[in-house]
């Protein structure tokens, strides 16, 4: 009996065997490929934010990026049209999704809530636990709180997984939660820290404050006092989700200065860290007890600015623990672990420089250069790992430090800018050269090891240039009657609004380049109508704003005022900003106007460190893109990156995209 049941099973296999090898002869002979999953093609893109066309031609004809130069050479390099507005979440989204704005509903870094006029960020929200039990002043959640992308429509790996191709995708912007997908992810530019901000900053000094404790910019600021040489303070993390009161948690930090040497020795719970003066640490975990049981954990980075006189500590935002996350910032969600486990400790945080310490003196151009060539190091790690194991696929990574080190050094190579100073030139006019030049290596070391079956793309989202002037745009929407003031006895309304009278304002501006109609049953205290008044009034704002001239200068502000239907498609074309302000090269809207502030004063000299920017009309900013294969498309634009990576695998475009491939 035993023996029958054996023939019976052998039989089975055997024919198991025969159908699978029918199947296969029947595949290869009959339609002469193999499929998407067994296919060795592999596309390997690198992004390098903010990277400029003029600039890196103005390079490679110097012989400063001999790589590049070998790249397009070899294959092709043409401008890439960013998106409208060129904002990097706008911009990437295009990337990801192959769709305009109007399709993936992502139209600057801030939206707003119609009925309040609230601004919020655009790509990401968390909403809290739905339900909860209260027990003094323990707060009990019977439920998970949610972070949720907001970014519309099908990222392109996600489509490759569906077809059997695998992909990781490092750092890609607009992509925080990510995407539910089998691809390995690691979450990018919108990625909070862990006190759920784009990233703040502590810095601790015994200098003379008039407040022990204020928030700045992006930062707390600590007056400490020191006592036989120690200082003990706190680091101080979020608040509490299980308190009632929502008091914030903190975790002890306590400094020793050595007297008569500028060193301290820093330590965090068991970690003790000496540091020179103008010295950064190695990163640091910390955690913070919320309740019995539970704790969150991070990282940050000390920088001794100074230890004598007075001293002065700098520490980073505390970015999410990559191997014990709080909110989901990987595929699968042990994936950055991983990658911890690979090459230690990284940035979580979606814009790891921090721009906002240095523009306020909390750290210094050193400093900066210094945190800037770590993170620089950190992707190169990233990318030497999967590089490694990279046999098929496709592979995506992303700098960042191209755009944030334009942001703040144009001003040293741009001799127009009012922030120029001739004796700081000298020394830091080539920190962005030097930064082209270090992706410049990357993509050397890139061009090495790649085969003949990879298809190899260079991209940046936008290009830059200086940023002079700023335009504080809802002051002159209220000089010119189309915003108003509930109290006219003051001189301006701050951030949120807070002093406009929705009841008789026509329209109003949110955001970095938009500006929104006050319509009647669509904003809460909507006055226009739908209509003829309403085309009245699109006509009045195109043809005064678009004649709008520097007084100084006599220079148009802004090259173009573009109705939102004019420039999108899709199903979230409603959700858009009612026009959309292309600014001239030069030219930007203020901060303050950008978070619903209306400041007196029309225009002003840009004295800031953040010196160069991209937020201007389109068509004045286009990105870059490389290639080892020829680019068949007279005007590639980013949202044609998508369609091309499919039709690389084989794989048409989904009926949504608007753009086409390039090959």
């Amino acid at each position: 009996m035993k023996n029958f049941y054996f023939c019976i099973e052998k039989n089975m296999i055997w024919k198991k065997v025969f159908i699978i090898l029918c199947l296969f002869i029947l595949n290869v002979f009959c339609t002469g490929n193999t499929s998407p999953a067994e296919s060795t093609k592999k596309i390997l893109l690198l992004g390098f934010d903010g990277m400029d066309p003029v600039l890196l031609d103005k390079y490679m004809k110097e012989d400063m990026l001999p790589n590049f130069k070998l790249l397009k050479e070899k294959g092709d390099f043409k401008p890439l049209a960013t998106s409208m507005p060129p904002q990097s979440p706008v911009a990437w989204s295009n990337f990801i999704t192959g769709m305009n704005p109007g399709g993936h509903g992502i139209f600057d870094f801030i939206a707003r809530d119609p009925q309040t006029y609230i601004p919020y960020l655009s790509t990401s929200k968390t909403t809290e636990a739905k339900k909860t039990m209260k027990i003094g002043d323990w707060l009990i959640p019977f439920s998970n709180a949610e972070t949720l992308l907001l970014r519309k429509g099908k990222a392109f790996w996600e489509i490759l997984q569906d077809n059997g191709i695998p992909s990781t995708v490092l750092k890609v912007p607009a992509n925080f939660p990510p995407v539910s997908t089998e691809a390995n992810t690691l979450s990018g530019m919108g990625t909070p820290d862990i006190l759920g901000t784009y990233g703040t900053f502590s810095f601790y000094t015994t200098k003379d404050l008039e407040d022990e404790e204020r928030e700045i910019e992006s930062g707390r600021l600590f007056n400490v006092k020191m006592l036989n040489n120690t200082i003990k303070t706190e680091l101080i993390g979020p608040p509490n989700p299980f308190k009632v009161s929502r008091e914030r948690v903190s975790t002890e930090l306590i400094i020793k200065v050595d007297h008569s040497n500028p060193v301290a020795l820093i330590r965090v719970e068991d970690e003790e860290i000496l540091l020179n003066e103008g010295e950064w640490s190695k990163w640091i975990r910390v955690s913070f007890k919320l309740a019995p049981f539970q704790k969150l954990t991070g990282i940050c980075r000390f920088y001794l600015m100074k230890a004598h006189p007075y001293f002065e500590l700098y520490v980073s935002p505390i970015n999410i623990d990559p191997t014990n996350p709080n909110v989901p910032i990987s595929t699968p969600g042990n994936y950055s672990a991983d990658i911890a486990d690979e090459i230690g400790y990284y940035y979580t945080q979606g814009m790891p420089e921090d721009t906002k310490a240095l523009d306020q003196d909390f750290i210094s151009n050193e400093a900066y250069i210094e945190q800037s060539d770590f993170i620089i190091s950190e992707r190169q790690k990233m990318l030497n790992l999967e590089m490694a194991r990279f046999s098929s696929g496709l592979l995506f990574v992303y700098f960042s430090t191209t755009d944030l080190i334009s942001h703040m050094f144009w001003r040293y190579m741009d001799k127009e800018h009012p922030g120029y100073k001739p004796e700081e030139a000298e020394k830091y006019s080539g920190v962005i050269k030097r930064t082209y030049k270090k992706m410049d290596t990357i993509l050397g070391e890139v061009m090495k090891k790649i085969d003949n079956d990879t298809t190899l793309i260079i991209l940046s989202d936008h290009g830059f240039g200086p940023f002079r002037r700023y335009f504080h745009i809802n002051r002159w929407l209220k000089d010119n009657g189309y915003l108003n003031f509930i109290d006219d006895s003051l001189s301006e309304s701050n951030e949120f609004f807070e002093n406009v009278d929705f009841g008789i304002t026509k329209a109003y501006s949110l955001g970095f380049n938009g500006i929104y109609l006050n319509l009647f049953g669509r904003e809460g205290m909507g006055i226009v109508y739908d209509g003829a008044e309403k085309e009245k009034l699109i006509k009045d704002l195109i043809g005064k704003l678009e004649d709008f001239r520097d007084p100084e200068s006599g220079k148009r502000f802004i090259k173009k005022v573009y109705r939102r239907e004019e420039i999108y498609s899709g199903k979230y074309v409603k959700d858009a900003p009612d026009l959309l302000v292309g600014y001239n090269r030069g030219y930007r809207t203020s901060w303050e106007s950008a978070l619903g502030k209306v400041p007196e004063g029309l225009l002003g000299d840009n004295m800031k460190k953040w010196s160069g920017t991209h937020l201007w009309d389109y068509e004045v900013v286009p990105g870059i893109i490389l290639s080892n294969k020829k680019i068949k498309m007279v005007s590639p634009a980013l949202y044609d990156i998508a369609p091309t990576i499919l039709a690389e695998f084989g794989i048409e475009k989904s009926s949504d995209m608007v753009g086409d491939p390039i090959f």
